[in-house]
């Protein structure tokens, strides 16, 4: 059932704005420990845009998830601290308010957890967070505005809290498929019509991208070459060797390249991949197999996910400016 009426705080430009939640999409859920405020989120959306949470003032969490990008960014890996590089791409940000864990791996069980991760990673942003405190509290308007949030100064929980807080705001529906559900049949061009018939039937996309935001939150092996370890080394589970979050396709056209490691750079990439049946690793999953689709059949899904799969309310974020 689509819930239209609940208020959730969307950014849209430096302000705030009260929207309704997208269409398409539930309610989004806080913890009882961070309860969401506009003074919260207007902090978080600061720190998220901050390039002094990082040890030369160089790299934000706008950096690798920026919201001109898809909130990725654009690049097969991501780049940070010294231009240091990892081995996997930059997940959106979008929806991860309903991401039950964080990251490829899920290695971090909350949005809180997940806000501290790259501020500590050294192939990151390269800082301690007694640093990254220690810093911040140097700065009055951050030392104003915990204590006026939280009732303290700056603290690692309350970066946590106040970026978690901004980031369940980055919110993708209303999409031509979601008014399509609703009864309007114009809402979807004949050619995405046809790719989500397909999405749904003939190529089972749907079997691994399910529900409001198009993810099964579980972790497949999809069948790429990679020696990454993936979800085996947070489960310890053999059965999971290489397997990987499945990914949101809300505006997926703004957040490419594709897969965990960046290694597709068009959507067309990715469904000659899976069309091809993956790699055939002995650790690949077995929803992954030959589609036997043809040149147009894949041309009318990319044109269902880059049209159909379209916000009509991006949430194109500005950066704010910054505390002194």
């Amino acid at each position: 059932m689509l819930r239209l009426a609940c208020l959730v705080t969307l950014s849209l430009t430096a302000g705030f704005a009260w929207a309704q939640t997208p269409a398409g999409l539930p309610d989004v859920k806080h913890p009882e420990d961070n309860p969401s405020t506009p003074e919260k989120i207007e902090l978080g959306k600061q720190l998220y845009f901050d390039p002094r949470l990082s040890a030369d003032d160089t790299v934000s969490c706008a950096t690798c998830h920026d919201p001109a990008k898809g909130w990725s960014n654009g690049e097969q890996f991501a780049t940070g601290v010294g231009g240091a590089k990892g081995g996997r791409n930059s997940p959106t940000i979008l929806n991860s308010a309903y991401s039950k864990q964080q990251f490829w791996d899920g290695r971090a069980s909350t949005l809180e957890d997940q806000a501290l991760g790259p501020i500590q990673n050294p192939i990151e942003m390269k800082m301690s967070l007694d640093d990254v405190v220690g810093k911040l509290n140097q700065v009055q308007g951050y030392q104003d505005q915990f204590q006026k949030v939280f009732g303290t100064g700056v603290t690692k929980e309350g970066i946590a809290k106040a970026i978690a807080a901004f980031e369940r705001t980055i919110l993708s529906g209303d999409a031509p498929y979601d008014r399509f559900k609703a009864g309007d049949k114009a809402a979807l061009s004949e050619p995405a019509q046809r790719g989500m018939k397909l999405f749904f039937g003939k190529a089972n996309c749907s079997a691994c991208h399910s529900g409001h935001s198009f993810t099964d939150l579980a972790y497949h092996n999809i069948g790429l070459d990679s020696e990454d370890a993936g979800r085996k080394t947070i489960s310890n589970l053999a059965g999971d060797h290489g397997a990987m979050k499945t990914p949101t396709l809300r505006d997926i056209a703004k957040s490419g390249p594709y897969m965990h490691n960046g290694s597709l750079k068009t959507l067309e990439e990715v469904m000659q991949h899976y069309n091809k049946g993956g790699n055939g690793n002995p650790f690949q999953d077995e929803e992954i197999y030959a589609l036997k689709l043809t040149p147009e059949e894949i041309a009318d899904i990319v044109t269902f996910m880059t049209e159909g799969l379209a916000s009509s309310n991006y949430p194109l974020v500005t950066a704010p400016e910054l505390p002194k």
